[in-house]
């Protein structure tokens, strides 16, 4: 990845332009980004103003602070579908909305695949940045929740956004879990599909091991409700979500767990920690200098 100049982006009838103020890098867009072709403008998460109302009448209007979720985040403008923003309360910092976009939603969306009042949900890789937001929408919503971890320094801080567990690995889960928010994949993935209750379901979300998944013969056959295991990618119209979110955030209900902040000249820093799993929570890049 490298700064440099790019073309001032046309937005589509349906689309705005927006002043990016903020961006949040996530880990997964960075690991990646090398198998972009050459002068890809990388990201998905930023927050900032609208410059330019969407042209078919729809959407914020001019001036409005906004979160957004798009191809092309990274830059100082960027063209979106009305259909990926929300507007930004008073309460919220723009630099703690743009951390919400990505991991924000993906947390809120897997968490919805179930009721989860009264459940048992274990979060795998709880200490990045989709498992701090699983963790404290999982509370929120009434399940019993699991924080799982690679160390004990990882877990630190997770017992006071609402886990009611933190353990290290799988270590120390004694009963059967009705949901699991996987962020770890790899052997692990296989050990914790042992653990889920009957009618239970895995989402998988990320595959932070980068190591393969083996499940033993007849290990997935099972007698009763169905266990499910299912892949996450719909970030269609997020819009109303991420509403949802910063709403959350305006009320004192949601924390962005910023780990890592600075200027968006440190991208290289802030892309090393992340790969390194050095940032509990979310990078967020500064393209404006806070006042």
């Amino acid at each position: 990845m490298r700064l440099g100049p790019t073309a001032d982006p046309e937005p589509a009838p349906h689309q705005l332009l927006v002043e990016v103020r903020h961006i949040s890098l996530n880990r997964g867009e960075v690991a990646f980004a090398g198998r972009r072709p050459a002068g890809t403008v990388h990201g998905y998460d930023a927050a900032g103003v609208v410059v330019r109302a969407a042209a078919d009448g729809t959407g914020p209007a001019e001036g409005t602070r906004v979160a957004a979720f798009g191809e092309g985040a990274w830059a100082e403008r960027m063209a979106v579908d009305v259909t990926a923003v929300a507007e930004v309360p008073a309460e919220v910092d723009l630099a703690d909305a743009a951390a919400l976009p990505m991991a924000g939603v993906t947390a809120l969306r897997t968490l919805r695949t179930r009721d989860i009042l009264g459940r048992r949900v274990l979060i795998t890789g709880a200490a990045g940045g989709v498992g701090r937001y699983a963790v404290q929408l999982a509370a929120l919503g009434g399940a019993h929740v699991i924080a799982s971890v690679g160390s004990a320094r990882r877990g630190e801080g997770l017992a006071e956004l609402g886990a009611h567990e933190v353990v290290v690995g799988l270590e120390g889960i004694d009963r059967p879990v009705d949901l699991i928010l996987d962020n770890v994949g790899g052997p692990q993935l296989a050990a914790a599909w042992q653990l889920l209750a009957a009618g239970g379901s895995v989402q998988n979300i990320g595959w932070a091991s980068d190591e393969p998944a083996v499940f033993e013969p007849y290990s997935l056959f099972f007698v009763g409700p169905a266990k499910t295991m299912s892949t996450f990618g719909d970030v269609r119209e997020v819009g109303p979500d991420l509403a949802t979110l910063l709403g959350f955030a305006a009320a004192g209900r949601l924390s962005s767990e910023i780990g890592w902040r600075g200027p968006w000249e440190r991208y290289g820093e802030a892309a090393r920690a992340l790969l390194e799993r050095r940032v509990a929570g979310k990078a967020v890049l500064d393209v404006v200098p806070p006042a």
